[in-house]
Parts: structure tokens; sequence; C-alpha cells
């Protein structure tokens, strides 16, 4: 499992990740804006920038409980192929 050590706000919904692995990259959130439910919120950019850490569960979060996997992020920020048992 990959952990989220620490981000950063980088503009336009996009945010910077940095694991314990020592790899870093970023994630493009704009698309969640337009996918309803939950990430309605997302709609309002002051919003999306409260994200924190949640160091208990070691990945992104954000105020009334929207988290995302940490491994799907890890992949997403550094590019690197999933592996097998996260395609399906």
């Amino acid at each position: 499992m990959h952990e989220i050590v620490n981000a950063e706000y980088v503009g336009d919904y996009k945010i910077k990740l940095f694991f314990d692995s020592g790899k870093s990259g970023i994630v493009d959130f704009s698309a969640y804006r337009n996918r309803g439910g939950v990430f309605e919120l997302f709609k309002s950019e002051e919003y999306f920038k409260k994200f924190y850490i949640d160091h208990e569960i070691k990945t992104l979060c954000w105020p009334d409980e929207i988290d995302f996997d940490p491994d799907m992020l890890y992949y997403k920020a550094t590019g690197e192929p999933l592996p097998e048992w996260m395609k399906s």
C-alpha cells in the first residue's frame, strides 16, 4: 500500500502528491466536478482546496468524508502501470 505523506495544491484542481516511497506526481481532479453525488461539492474550488492528509488512513481527504484510495492516487500521480489486481 502506498501512503501519502504530503500534498500541495498547484492550481486548476491539480494536487501534487508526495508518497512514502519518495515518489511524487500531480493528479488532476477537474473531471470530478461533473460527477455529481458527493463530488458535487468539488464545483466550489474553495471547498476543493480544503483537502488534507488523514494520517490514520494515509490518504487524501476532504470534509464530509470524501477520500480516495491511496494506491489509485499513486498510479495516477506516478504514471506507473496498474498492478493486475487493480485492473478489474
